[in-house]
């Protein structure tokens, strides 16, 4: 018998699987690399060194308004390590520079204001001045140009006039952008609804260099890119991190320069071989990740990638904050029908695109190649809304899971975090 503890929330559950049944883990290797340096340092070091553009404080001489997106309570960035060394090297150059720090909520909720205390520190929190950016706050955003797929480029105001624009973040694989990151503090992050909706359009997800770890040809990361210059961000510092949320890999530098070589580091140390299964488990990496079941669709996308079609995956998500978006929840609540819920999709032009559409054009794929069994807090009547099977322990969804696959010689894969690692198929 081998045993797993895989996150869930802030916790753990444990998984039994008999080694026969076992086909193969599909485990990054954040989970065993030891950095030289500790998370602090190597921010340091990485602000110190940065790569295809000069120092922060050097850029920051002159500058009056300063402008810093950082990600919000969705992602498990450790700003209380990144922040105040960034804010210290800015002033550096310029102690008497206005700063803002601009939370990027992209079409998320807004961030609240213990969410921010946890995240930086109340020392921040209390001494600096932090705007929640809102998409939908159209007095404050403005209009920049087209994106080379055609759609408008409306950014939030204060980034769009600053005189220096600095992005922190993290860097992890993304299920559609290939990587999260860098040119992803402006799109989606401090851009209009319009402008996000049409950049994740039907056409564009469901194109295939639209996946995890794929940049090559990626029409969602061009314009995410292009919309970074349009809006000169001029320096980024992003980091990679383990899964306790501790910085393991620093970059810091031009917002494309720096970027590529941060997420070469984790390509090197996360992508796997895909180990066809049966049945596959998965996770959301526990908290924070897995708040909800619509963050939890990136976890199912890295099961999607191993399991045999017609096989079944298990999601460990305690997802305590239930569905995380209207507009999916009753997307699938309201339509039974899988294969024409994505024609519907298909069918929609760009700049008709509705909340919440990519995500659910993600799940319905991977719906329709496997049943997925949701282990989680939720309602059962509310997994069954989005065509899952409810479950409240492994046990019970492994029962599950092998009454389905009807097979005395099932397999299974393990994948412990679905959102740290590329699997190559």
């Amino acid at each position: 018998m081998k045993e797993f503890l895989l996150p869930y929330g802030k916790e753990t559950l444990k998984a039994d699987i008999e080694e026969e049944h076992l086909a193969g883990v599909l485990l990054s290797e954040l989970h065993s690399y030891k950095a030289p340096k500790s998370g602090a340092e190597l921010v340091q070091d990485a602000l110190e060194h940065p790569i295809g553009s000069p120092r922060l404080c050097d850029i920051a001489v002159g500058k009056k308004k300063i402008v810093v997106i950082s990600s919000d309570h969705t992602r498990p960035v450790p700003s209380h390590i990144i922040m105040p060394l960034l804010l210290a090297e800015i002033r550096k150059g310029n102690p008497d520079a206005e700063i803002t720090i601009l939370i990027s909520t992209g079409l998320h909720r807004g961030t609240k204001k213990e969410e921010l205390e946890s995240k930086f520190g109340k020392e921040i929190t209390d001494k600096e001045t932090i705007v929640v950016h809102d998409c939908d706050d159209k007095d404050n955003m403005v209009y920049i140009g087209k994106l080379p797929s055609g759609g408008n480029i409306i950014l939030n105001r204060l980034a769009v006039e600053a005189d220096l624009l600095v992005a922190e973040g993290f860097i992890e694989p993304h299920f559609f952008a290939g990587f999260s990151g860098g040119r992803k503090s402006v799109l989606p992050g401090v851009a209009s609804r319009e402008t996000v909706m049409y950049n994740h359009n039907s056409a564009f997800i469901a194109d295939p260099h639209a996946r995890t770890g794929v940049i090559e040809g990626n029409p969602i990361h061009n314009d995410m890119l292009y919309a970074a210059r349009a809006a000169r961000l001029d320096f980024i510092i992003n980091v990679v991190i383990d899964p306790k949320h501790d910085p393991i890999f620093a970059v810091a530098g031009d917002c494309d320069l720096a970027h590529r070589v941060g997420r070469e580091f984790l390509a090197s140390k996360c992508q796997v071989d895909a180990v066809p299964a049966d049945i596959v488990i998965s996770t959301n990496g526990g908290y924070p990740l897995d708040q909800n079941m619509y963050q939890s669709v990136k976890g199912m996308t890295a099961a999607e990638a191993t399991v045999k079609e017609g096989g079944v995956i298990i999601m460990l998500s305690k997802a305590d904050d239930g569905h995380g978006g209207k507009s999916f929840h009753e997307t699938f609540r309201d339509e039974k029908d899988l294969n024409r819920m994505m024609q519907t999709f298909l069918d929609r032009k760009p700049e008709e695109t509705i909340i919440d559409q990519w995500q659910s054009q993600i799940f319905a794929r991977l719906l329709l190649k496997a049943t997925v069994i949701f282990v989680s807090s939720c309602d059962g009547q509310l997994v069954e809304d989005l065509h899952m099977v409810p479950a409240h322990s492994i046990e019970e969804a492994m029962e599950k899971a092998k009454a389905i696959v009807k097979k005395e010689d099932y397999q299974v894969t393990v994948i412990p975090d679905g959102v740290s690692v590329i699997v190559k198929e």
